[in-house]
């Protein structure tokens, strides 16, 4: 029974991580398809670069990658930093959402690519901010 009850916290936490994985990937991939639908041009050029066009297809993988990144970031600081860890991570994942919103302005893109974009960044961070860390009960 100790064993059961020492896997079953570690269990539901994977479960909310996974899901807030998979749902920020889903509303990265909402948002476009809905801004795709609105008839968003998601062409993009940045400085010294050729125009390219943003699909669906790297928008889920770079919000995959990102969560996981996001993911293992946590459990790092957690095995070195213990509950203070979940208050660490926030902080610098607030910062980092904050941080990848430039790019977005510095980019050549139409207003709705930008702000479908931008509303990508910011999608993957509230879904992941309030399901990653470790819930205090």
């Amino acid at each position: 029974m100790s064993a059961t009850a020492q896997t079953a916290p570690a269990t539901s936490s994977t479960r909310r991580r996974a899901l807030g994985v998979g749902a920020a990937v889903l509303a990265c991939a909402l948002i476009w398809t809905v801004g795709a639908l609105a008839g968003v041009d998601y062409t993009v050029e940045n400085p010294g670069q050729p125009a390219f066009t943003v699909v669906l297809a790297p928008v889920v993988l770079f919000s995959l990658v990102s969560a996981l990144v996001g993911w293992v970031g946590l459990v790092v600081l957690e095995r070195f930093l213990g509950p203070r860890a979940g208050v660490v991570w926030t902080v610098l994942a607030v910062l980092l959402a904050l941080l990848s919103l430039a790019p977005v302005f510095a980019t050549e893109a139409t207003g709705g690519a930008k702000i479908a974009l931008g509303a990508m960044h910011l999608a993957v961070a509230a879904v992941l901010i309030p399901l990653l860390p470790a819930r205090r009960g």
